[in-house]
């Protein structure tokens, strides 16, 4: 981290200061400053505080005409002042020995160079001060300490909720307003603006490590760069070790065009990818839309953490959304199991003879305040064991008391072991009954399908995997001997000598550079054959393979040809290896370490883009779960009467080529296309590397 002082010290400073300043305070509040100092009032601000303004004095608040009138050292300083003058004040405050300010003020590094200019200066006052900056252009910090925010809307922030932690001002409000709709509730809003000195990796950092009863279980990221992705993997790991669940969005990951690579891995390992790859080791729900990451709080909050199984029930009031509910629940991989004879005889005794008693149970509009209460205690009593989840889909028909059939539903959920979400379709009818609702403590979805993708995500969410230890047959004194020296693209012989260290198997082959050399390799090797034009990576852009090859006048043929393409440096001549085939592949991202990819292989690989990634290293339960993502891995298993692939087998080679970058960080690109072969037989039939001048690290 970059703080001088402990984290202990930094967090206490931005989120519960004992002392504050407000720049730019003004008793205004149609001003920044002026609502500022509204806010801290109004919210019941405990600290000292004091108003800096040169006017008139403010009321109710202690106010000095300038920093330096300070009487003593605020915890946090609050600045609300016009660009141009944020430097000196800046620089006064660290003179007056303050270590913690948020930058409101805009006009900075959002406009343009000059800006961005003087977004360095205050770095770098901050860095030699031992300050920690927020900002600037941003609205603020909302905590259960303070309301340092002077734009948008403003809750009661409540310790243990939610936390949320934006590099969009906008974004942020957005979000807490759809929210607050729902009946969720938050403990800490975070938005860091433009982020020059502190950003959303350093937050999570501060919340790792003072992590403790009272800090929220739920965290939500708005993302829009990440600079330290090592950091947000090790904070985001840990604090979802600690019981959090943390729900993220990434903008801004669609490429501006192609970029430029050497290998499949390189060309198909795109940001989004790249992100993806990230937020699955970091244990990171990443969603694309603050509906999505709504849906799944609500879920968290309602079930009261997360959902441990996929034994699903559903309870409606009406048939066609429990119908909808099923279908989504099976798309994502729950089961709903039928209930207990025990179960239906006691819920035929409550409901009309219409209702269908089954799962989904449809108890139709007629189900009251006191039905809900007896259906919910007789499955939390009965189904208890056998269930994980029960999700409640009630509207207002007109002919109930809706506001009971709510107050009901949230009291089993309360009461008994059986999490409970509710589903509530009459957001219009029944406003003023959600909003009692709410005030209860209640938390809803809206709709039934998202209700369902929303659980399916909390299912799947990505689980954490402890580090690999190095495979069996492993050696990285020879992986380094071999891989010593080079830089590009290496050649044949030292890619065999490296994936060999590494433990992989390769088909008998050499490299023939005269018709001589052609003749031994023929005759060492035996037939069929593989041979490939060598020195080129692309080989069939080039027509630069033959397959097949039975006899030596076949072999005489094909060496005229391939050694006659531009660019040749011999022939590589190659046992014939049958079987399937999978590319396994890696690309270094700056900051990020490798990407890993498994998918099918051949020429087809980056014209179907079919293949799953993940961030390096993975272990072995790690690598089988990649593979079990790419959509045609029944394909690499083997069809009808068809062999396959030991996705066993499979798994260990994508987990050891994420140790072999690992281990060798100068590797920047890295093609095994194809490995090959049948059961647990495999051989890297052909591959790519290339070396980077120097090693950026990041593993």
């Amino acid at each position: 981290m970059i703080f001088n002082d402990s984290p202990r010290l930094v967090y206490q400073r931005l989120f519960r200061p004992r002392s504050l300043a407000v720049v730019g305070a003004s008793a205004n509040p149609a001003k920044p400053g002026g609502r500022l100092i509204r806010n801290l009032l109004q919210n019941e601000y405990a600290g000292t505080l004091w108003a800096v303004n040169p006017g008139a004095p403010l009321p109710d608040v202690a106010t000095v005409a300038s920093v330096a009138h300070l009487p003593e050292a605020p915890d946090l300083a609050l600045i609300a002042i016009p660009a141009p003058e944020v430097l000196p004040v800046l620089a006064a405050l660290a003179r007056k020995g303050t270590r913690a300010a948020i930058v409101m003020s805009a006009g900075f590094g959002e406009l343009g160079p000059a800006g961005k200019a003087e977004e360095e200066r205050l770095v770098v006052l901050a860095r030699e001060a031992g300050m920690v900056l927020v900002g600037p252009n941003c609205s603020g910090f909302l905590t259960p300490a303070y309301a340092g925010k002077f734009a948008g809307i403003l809750t009661r922030p409540i310790p243990g909720r939610i936390d949320l932690i934006c590099g969009s001002g906008a974004t942020m409000d957005f979000v807490v307003e759809q929210a607050l709709v729902r009946g969720l509730a938050f403990s800490n809003t975070v938005n860091l603006g433009n982020s020059i000195q502190i950003g959303i990796e350093e937050i999570l950092g501060l919340l790792d490590h003072n992590f403790g009863p009272d800090n929220a279980r739920i965290i939500l990221l708005y993302i829009e760069a990440i600079r330290k992705p090592t950091d947000l993997l090790r904070h985001a790991r840990s604090l979802a070790a600690k019981g959090c669940t943390l729900i993220g969005i990434k903008s801004g990951v669609t490429p501006a065009g192609a970029r430029a690579a050497l290998s499949h891995t390189g060309a198909m390992a795109t940001p989004d990818r790249t992100v993806q790859a990230l937020f699955d080791k970091a244990g990171i729900i990443r969603v694309g839309s603050k509906t999505e990451m709504i849906d799944i709080a609500c879920v968290l909050t309602a079930a009261g953490g997360p959902i441990t199984g996929n034994r699903a029930c559903v309870v409606t009031s009406a048939g066609g959304p429990g119908v909808m509910l099923a279908d989504e629940l099976h798309r994502q991989g729950f089961d709903l199991p039928p209930l207990q004879e025990k179960t239906r005889e006691q819920l035929r005794a409550l409901l009309p003879p219409e209702a269908t008693v089954a799962n989904p149970l449809d108890c139709l509009p007629s189900k009251d305040g006191l039905r809900t209460r007896r259906i919910l205690s007789l499955l939390n009593a009965e189904e208890g064991q056998r269930l994980d989840v029960v999700v409640t889909i009630d509207g207002a028909p007109g002919i109930v008391d809706e506001g009971e059939v709510f107050r009901e539903t949230l009291q089993a959920a309360r009461t008994g072991p059986l999490p409970i979400v509710p589903v509530i379709c009459s957001a219009a009818t029944s406003a003023a009954k959600l909003a009692a609702f709410r005030a209860e403590g209640g938390v809803y979805l809206d709709d039934e399908v998202s209700a369902g993708r929303a659980l399916g995500r909390l299912l799947n969410r990505p689980r954490l995997f402890a580090p690999p230890e190095r495979p069996r047959g492993y050696d990285p004194a020879a992986v380094g001997r071999a891989l010593y020296g080079w830089t590009g693209a290496a050649a044949p012989d030292a890619v065999e000598a490296i994936l060999s260290a590494a433990g992989f198997r390769l088909p008998p082959q050499r490299v023939a550079a005269t018709a001589a050399e052609l003749k031994r390799a023929c005759a060492q090797i035996g037939f069929p054959l593989v041979m490939k034009v060598a020195g080129i990576l692309h080989k069939s852009d080039v027509d630069g393979v033959r397959v097949g090859i039975c006899d030596r006048r076949e072999a005489e043929q094909a060496y005229a040809e391939l050694a006659a393409i531009p660019g040749a440096e011999g022939v590589l001549v190659q046992k014939l290896i049958t079987g399937v085939e999978v590319i396994l592949g890696a690309v270094r991202e700056e900051g990020f370490g490798h990407v890993m990819m498994v998918g099918l292989g051949g020429i087809h690989a980056e014209f179907l883009d079919e293949a799953a990634f993940g961030l390096a290293p993975l272990s072995t339960e790690e690598a089988l779960g990649l593979i079990r993502r790419i959509r045609g891995f029944r394909l690499i298993q083997g069809v009808r009467s068809a062999a396959g692939v030991s996705l066993d087998a499979l798994a260990d080679a994508l987990a050891r080529l994420s140790r072999l970058v690992v281990d060798a960080p100068a590797i920047a690109e890295i093609d095994l296309n194809p490995l090959k072969g049948l059961g647990g037989e495999l051989f890297a039939v052909d591959a790519r590397l290339i070396v980077a001048a120097e090693s950026s690290g990041g593993n």
